[in-house]
């Protein structure tokens, strides 16, 4: 007899990818150190290669770091990357180049956090398929630290206004999961610690449904610039039953027509240097072989 398999585990809502975090630096020399020579990332090599931006490439995701004034992310990125003995000894090599900064770096049971010189927070994971699916690089959540009260609202807001399934978490329904896509969410923690005033740091989407989230975001006068034909933004999480705002961070909203979507992006394997070169083994593969299939 044939096993009945669950087939709504496999539904996405209307978000299909989690593509970018962009945070503003003041430096991209120590930008490089951080987030290529000690996290072992790799800048793309097509897209803003000057001096005025660097696009590092995750997998199939991506951080942008436009230069400016410092922005910080009010929370934390996770990223999935293997190898924690290795990702501590580049960690190590670059702390003499950013002492001075507000880099540091710790180890715990699950993951490692590293600090970038300016104060974004990364937890680095190991692959883990029961909590990140079948990733071994990439962003597979970003967590931001929201105010006491307002989980249940943004939790309400991702349905009602952008198609997006979320869903209450930690027992109390003090964290807030919003699906982005495939083993991807936006995660929103209740904390009563104060926060920084927003200071223009943002994340990126493609969604499948691009105007119906536009109409009604326009209908709450949410929408906040209109790029181009593909994209379009929005700062402000509000609760539909009330429209009182919960939290602000900027929304770069794509269509899945956009130029870019799923642009193969280029991962280095950071084991390979001139010392250790392998012919073939200079790639990083972002996803598990099959060998290592979920057969679920």
């Amino acid at each position: 007899m044939q096993r009945p398999f669950d087939r709504a585990h496999e539904d996405l809502g209307n978000a299909i990818h989690l593509e970018h975090v962009n945070v503003q630096v003041p430096d991209q020399r120590l930008a490089t150190l951080f987030y290529v020579a000690g996290l072992g990332l790799t800048r793309d090599p097509y897209l803003m290669v000057s001096d005025t931006n660097m696009w590092i490439n995750v997998g199939k995701s991506q951080f942008h770091l436009p230069s400016g004034a410092a922005q910080v992310l009010r929370g934390h990125t996770g990223i999935v990357i293997p190898g924690r003995e290795a990702l501590l000894d580049r960690l190590a090599s670059v702390a003499s180049k950013l002492d001075g900064t507000a880099f540091a770096f710790s180890e715990h049971n699950d993951y490692v956090e590293a600090t970038c010189p300016w104060g974004n927070r990364v937890r680095c994971h190991e692959p883990d398929a029961a909590r990140f699916g079948r990733i071994t690089l990439g962003i597979p959540y970003v967590e931001f630290e929201v105010p006491v009260g307002t989980a249940q609202g943004i939790c309400a807001f991702y349905p009602e206004v952008m198609g997006i399934p979320a869903e209450l978490g930690d027992g109390g329904g003090t964290i807030a999961r919003v699906k982005m896509g495939m083993d991807q969410v936006l995660q929103f923690r209740e904390t009563d610690r104060p926060q920084p005033d927003y200071d223009g740091h943002h994340v990126q989407m493609y969604i499948t449904d691009f105007s119906g989230p536009y109409r009604r975001l326009q209908q709450r006068g949410l929408v906040s610039s209109e790029d181009n034909q593909y994209q379009y933004r929005f700062r402000d999480i509000v609760d539909p039953a009330d429209g009182r705002k919960l939290f602000t961070v900027e929304h770069e909203v794509r269509s899945a027509t956009h130029p870019m979507y799923l642009r193969p992006l280029v991962n280095r394997n950071p084991a390979v240097t001139n010392q250790t070169y392998a012919h073939g083994h200079e790639q990083w593969d972002w996803a598990m072989g099959p060998d290592q299939f979920d057969a679920r």
